[in-house]
């Protein structure tokens, strides 16, 4: 059988009742070629690819799956709190935050527009459209008990100078894409870093750099969603007013969670 773009083939199944809801669907990460997510609409795919919506998918983005992971296995108290959301895209981190009873929610971004309908209404989320490296306290005006960073095509490493000026106590919960902090030599095919090896040592430079800013490491999970493409993504937990752990630790915690058998397969 020959190929198809994936909006086409969603239409062809009855999958959708026209094409721009087709697009739109597969844009917001809702639609899966045999298992994995697909956020192209002209990606071309065979006519036997088994497609899954996910239609019951509880947050606008797939986003929102890896934070609640992670608000859950940190245990991390989130209802009646303020949270600084650093790279909403379309909301997935808000829109968990928000179910899991954020009181305010100030969400920044360079460009806003992607922001979810649903959340725009709700008055308890805040926009802010701005580069979150110039991002200053007399931006917000109140401190954030929870900050969460969701960042692409930029290093986390550039953004926790600014976030550190803000936070003086809390948790701030950052999600680590290997694929938009290694090396473009070290990034395979399709975008996706599968050497474990280079998974560690973005990892331990993450890590440490933001130890070295005075952002200790609580814990360090694999998300059980992947990234886009199927790239293994890693949540770390960190707090402003606890001390350092040393750096044995860490390459041990990083050595656990990167050898075979601790990771989803991608």
């Amino acid at each position: 059988m020959g190929k198809i773009r994936l909006d086409m083939l969603l239409l062809k199944k009855g999958l959708a009742a026209s094409r721009e809801k087709a697009q739109a669907l597969i844009l917001s990460g809702k639609v899966l070629v045999n298992g994995q997510p697909v956020f192209k609409a002209g990606h071309l795919v065979s006519e036997e690819s088994t497609l899954t919506l996910e239609a019951q998918f509880p947050y606008v983005s797939r986003a929102g799956a890896k934070l609640e992971q992670a608000i859950r296995t940190f245990s991390i108290e989130v209802a009646g709190k303020v949270a600084l959301d650093i790279g909403i895209s379309t909301g997935g981190f808000s829109d968990c935050l928000l179910q899991f009873g954020a009181r305010k929610i100030y969400a920044v971004d360079v460009n806003c527009k992607q922001i979810d309908w649903k959340l725009r209404q709700d008055n308890r989320l805040v926009i802010i459209e701005k580069n979150a490296r110039y991002l200053l306290p007399e931006d917000l005006p109140e401190r954030p008990d929870i900050t969460t960073i969701d960042v692409s095509f930029i290093s986390v490493l550039k953004i926790l100078p600014a976030v550190k000026n803000i936070m003086t106590a809390g948790d701030l919960l950052v999600l680590i894409k290997p694929q938009f902090e290694a090396g473009r030599n070290q990034v395979g095919k399709k975008g996706i870093v599968r050497d474990k090896k280079v998974q560690a040592e973005v990892l331990l430079r993450i890590l440490s750099g933001a130890q070295s800013i005075g952002f200790a490491l609580k814990d360090l999970i694999a998300c059980e969603t992947l990234g886009q493409k199927g790239n293994q993504e890693y949540f770390a937990w960190f707090r402003p007013d606890e001390q350092i752990i040393p750096l044995e630790k860490l390459e041990n915690l990083i050595l656990e969670l990167t050898t075979d058998g601790n990771q989803k397969e991608n």
